[in-house]
C-alpha cells in the first residue's frame, strides 16, 4: 500500500503546484455559471422550473469534476513520453498497484475542485442541502473514480497529448450535455432518454442534485449504487489496459 500512497500523494502535489492550472480549471465553471445562472433563470422560473440557479449548480459541480478527472490522463501520457511511467513499471510493485494510486491521486484532485466549485457558488445564491454534504462526496468520489480511469484507460492508447484532449473532448461534452446537468431531461424524445439511461454522469448529477438540494429520497442510493458498479467496471478496464502498457 505504501507503493499507492506514494503514487496518490504525487497525483495530488503535481496539480496543486501549478497555481495557474487550478485558476484556469475554474473558469469555465464560474462562467457556466454566471452567464447560464442569470441568463437563463427568468425564463426557466416562467416555466414553472423554481430557481434556476439550484438546479444548474450541481451539475456545473459535476462537470468541474468530469473534466478534471478525465484530463488526469494526461499526465500517463506525459510521464511516458518523459520516462517517468518506464521507472515507475520497473519498480517490483503490481501495476494494479500503480494504477490504484494513479486512479485515487486524480480522483482526490477532482473531488477537490469539485468542492471548490460548490464554494464558488455560494456567494451566486446556491443554497445547498449542508446535512447532505456527506452523500454529495459520495457521488462527487464515484464520477471522480470513474473517470480518473476512464482518462487512464484512453491514455493508455495514445502518444500524443494534443490527440488526447480532441478526443476526450469530443466524448465529454456529449455526456456533459446528456446528464441532464444543465437542463431537464423530462420531456426529451425516448432517443435522446435512451442515450441519458446510459450515459454514467446521468446517474452522479441525479444523486448530487438530490443531496445538494434536499430531495434525497430511496432513488438517490439506487443512483450511487449504479455508481458504485460503474466504477468497478471502468477501474478494472482501466487496470487491464494499463496493464498492457509496454515500456
Amino acid at each position: 500500500m505504501r507503493t499507492v500512497y506514494i503514487l496518490w500523494l504525487r497525483q495530488i502535489k503535481r496539480y496543486f503546484r501549478s497555481k495557474s492550472r487550478i485558476i484556469g480549471s475554474l473558469g469555465q465553471p464560474l462562467l457556466f455559471l454566471v452567464a447560464l445562472g442569470f441568463g437563463f433563470g427568468p425564463i426557466y422560473a416562467k416555466a414553472g422550473g423554481g430557481d434556476y440557479i439550484q438546479f444548474l449548480t450541481p451539475g456545473i459541480i459535476a462537470m468541474s469534476t468530469l473534466f478534471t478527472s478525465t484530463f488526469m490522463g494526461i499526465e500517463l501520457i506525459w510521464d511516458k513520453e518523459f520516462g517517468f511511467l518506464k521507472e515507475t513499471l520497473v519498480a517490483p510493485v503490481s501495476r494494479l498497484k500503480i494504477m490504484m494510486g494513479r486512479t485515487l491521486g486524480g480522483a482526490t484532485v477532482a473531488v477537490l475542485q469539485g468542492l471548490i466549485v460548490l464554494l464558488i457558488s455560494l456567494p451566486i445564491g446556491f443554497s445547498p442541502n449542508w446535512v447532505a454534504l456527506p452523500l454529495a462526496i459520495l457521488f462527487l468520489i464515484m464520477i471522480a473514480v470513474i473517470f480518473t480511469a476512464f482518462g487512464t484507460a484512453i491514455a493508455t492508447k495514445m502518444e500524443d497529448m494534443h490527440g488526447f484532449q480532441l478526443i476526450v473532448n469530443f466524448l465529454l461534452m456529449p455526456l456533459f450535455f446528456l446528464s441532464g446537468a444543465i437542463f431537464p431531461i423530462n420531456g426529451a424524445p425516448a432517443a435522446i432518454k435512451a442515450i441519458v439511461l446510459i450515459n454514467p454522469l446521468t446517474y452522479g448529477v441525479r444523486g448530487l442534485r438530490a443531496a445538494l438540494t434536499g430531495t434525497v429520497d430511496i432513488s438517490s442510493l439506487g443512483n450511487l449504487g449504479i455508481m458504485v458498479g460503474i466504477a468497478l467496471l471502468f477501474v478494472a478496464i482501466g487496470s487491464y489496459l494499463f496493464s498492457k502498457v509496454e515500456i
